[in-house]
């Protein structure tokens, strides 16, 4: 189980692709035991900034803190990552691929197979598991990308849009398979365009822009505006008409990233491809 305050911390994270800042000066919080949501344009630093924190690149500057550790890759077999782009291996079956992964990670043969099935029917795969992972359509493989990330009982969990592909059957499956790692002890950190997926499973965001954070924080804060009353909006109205029922409404969290990034999507930035 994660023993510390914060499953990740950056702070001044900075990554350089030649004469493109990717991730620039970046401070991050992830406290442990919740489902935390990295947002941003595409372009924006995301993937960027994932795979710096996972060790996956050398960071040019700033520290990372990855379950404890100031060195991610010391750790990296208490940590499950779904990259955006498929990593499977395309003339695999789908049960020996699976527990080929688990076997990685360090558990032993029988562990690997049993929990190899297990996934397979907790994702509704069972009857595919002799199946070639190049027969599989594209949302099954990112079912069988996401069993592969946690099967291993990961302490962290890192979905790069984990919800490609997936009809909104599969959606709603997925939701509750990311909702049982937290229940689990697991921290979850979540990257996705999917707004109404942040605002379903989130606790608190990191919404980031040209390799920067514009905004951060729980997500319930941020959806109150600075300074509201809402108290004391009720008292004055009161005073002024008659009042038959209240409601607040908070903004939803597509609003606030659209009056954030919405207008600056051609800016100058820190784009790698289309999935930094």
């Amino acid at each position: 189980m994660i023993n510390t305050a914060a499953a990740l911390r950056c702070q001044g994270l900075t990554k350089r692709f030649a004469e493109t800042t990717a991730v620039d000066r970046l401070d991050l919080t992830v406290p442990s035991g919740s489902i935390f949501g990295l947002l941003g344009p595409n372009g924006s630093g995301k993937t960027s900034t994932i795979r710096t924190t996972l060790g996956i690149y050398v960071p040019d500057g700033g520290s990372v803190d990855l379950l404890g550790s100031r060195d991610p890759l010391s750790v990296r077999h208490r940590v499950g990552y779904l990259p955006e782009e498929r990593g499977l291996y395309a003339k695999m079956k789908v049960v020996e691929q699976l527990a080929f992964l688990a076997s990685i990670r360090g558990l032993d043969q029988k562990e690997s197979t049993g929990r190899a099935g297990a996934w397979l029917d907790r994702v509704g795969l069972a009857d595919n598991a002799q199946s070639l992972t190049s027969e599989l359509s594209k949302g099954m493989q990112q079912k069988v990308q996401f069993a592969s990330a946690v099967i291993h009982d990961p302490d962290l969990v890192v979905l790069d849009e984990p919800f490609t592909g997936l009809d909104p059957v599969n959606t709603r499956l997925l939701k509750e398979l990311i909702l049982e790692q937290r229940e689990r002890g697991a921290t979850v950190v979540l990257s996705t365009h999917r707004m109404e997926q942040v605002e379903a499973l989130c606790e608190s965001i990191c919404l980031i822009h040209h390799g920067r954070p514009v905004l951060s924080g729980v997500l319930a804060d941020i959806k109150l505006e600075p300074g509201a009353n809402a108290q004391a909006v009720i008292r004055a109205l009161l005073d002024r008409v008659e009042v038959q029922a209240v409601r607040l409404e908070h903004p939803h969290i597509e609003e606030i990233y659209l009056e954030k990034v919405g207008d600056q999507s051609a800016a100058p930035g820190a784009a790698i491809g289309g999935t930094a």
